[in-house]
């Protein structure tokens, strides 16, 4: 009944904007469907285990083109080099990188991510339990990823500063600053001595808050909610703007990261991109194969331990967030639109 509901409201959706029924339906079970099954099979994209890095540090949205736009305005990026995402959205990413094949270097792994998705899919494993999921995240089941405790260290840091929620770092309507995966990354780095470190930003994903934050303002329509704002005004600079007003705030805490670590080889990437109308096409989904969703940044840089920068934050607890919780947060994000 779930799955007929929200497909129905898909629908209602779409008389408003025919460009939405092909999207968020036909396409969603034409062929995102299939192509995560056969991703299930045989690896679509380049798992990121299978490449050189001390350090990665993942971004949630970013583009090659946007990295390149901005890359003369940070020392620490030079190349901007591209691979092909293993997922056209976090949770088929998180399935596809985190699986069997690669339990090995996964049980030598320190991974701290701001994705509430982690929690859903590697975890509880949803994909798996949920029978009321909509078909194309049910088909991650075909993908055969590891359980959460083969992990060598995991922190939830989506419990930071979830949306709606007061903190020191952020804006009560966006979602977990970087602030807390710079300050829990540079803890994990001094403290530990995993083999890998993996750091998984939230931003540049939605709701785009930097600016609202340094206006002390309440955030815009397109902020918020730049899909209908998009079908409502066709307005597309400002949506970029906001996009890459993010991804200068992330990168501005990267940078502080990378101040404040030993690491011979960091690498920048991200989970998926994030496509702005190219195709007829909006957003990332799950099973995309669109080339501005599915080519992703790849950074290499280094850090160095220079200690300018003294960790503040207490580890998470991991506490599970509920069903109700994780619903609400992934639909302020914009993945029940």
């Amino acid at each position: 009944m779930a799955n007929y509901e929200q497909t129905l409201e898909k629908v209602r959706k779409g008389l408003k904007n025919p460009s939405r029924v092909l999207d968020q339906v036909i396409l969603d079970y034409t062929y995102r469907t299939p192509a995560i099954g056969l991703n299930g099979i045989r690896t679509i994209g380049t798992n990121v285990f299978d490449r050189e890095w001390d350090v990665l540090i993942v971004l949630d949205t970013a583009r090659v083109d946007a990295l390149r736009v901005v890359a003369d305005e940070y020392d620490f990026i030079g190349q901007v080099d591209s691979i092909w995402s293993v997922g056209g959205a976090s949770a088929e990413w998180l399935a596809r990188t985190f699986d069997e094949k690669h339990v090995a270097e996964i049980q030598n792994t320190a991974f701290l991510s701001a994705q509430s998705h982690v929690q859903e899919i590697l975890d509880t494993k949803v994909q798996k339990t949920d029978s009321d999921r909509p078909l194309p995240l049910k088909a991650l089941r075909t993908i055969p990823s590891v359980d959460i405790e083969q992990l060598g260290k995991v922190e939830y840091l989506f419990n930071f500063e979830t949306i709606g929620e007061e903190g020191p770092f952020g804006h009560t309507w966006g979602n977990t600053p970087p602030r807390y995966v710079t300050d829990r990354g540079i803890a994990v780095g001094r403290e530990h001595d995993f083999d890998r470190l993996m750091l998984q930003y939230h931003q540049p994903h939605t709701p785009w808050f930097s600016q609202a934050l340094e206006e002390g303002r309440d955030l815009k329509y397109h902020e918020y909610d730049w899909w209908n704002y998009y079908y409502d005004t066709g307005d597309i600079e400002s949506i970029w703007g906001a996009y890459m007003s993010d991804l200068r705030y992330v990168l501005d805490d990267i940078e502080v990261l990378l101040d404040n670590l030993d690491a011979e080889r960091v690498v920048i990437t991200a989970d998926h991109g994030e496509a702005f109308g190219e195709y007829g096409i909006l957003g990332h989904k799950l099973g995309s194969l669109h080339p501005q969703i599915r080519k992703v940044p790849w950074i290499v840089t280094s850090a160095e331990d220079n200690e300018t920068y003294q960790p503040t934050v207490e580890e998470p607890d991991n506490s599970k967030m509920s069903r109700e919780e994780l619903d609400n947060q992934l639909e302020a994000l914009g993945y029940r639109t």
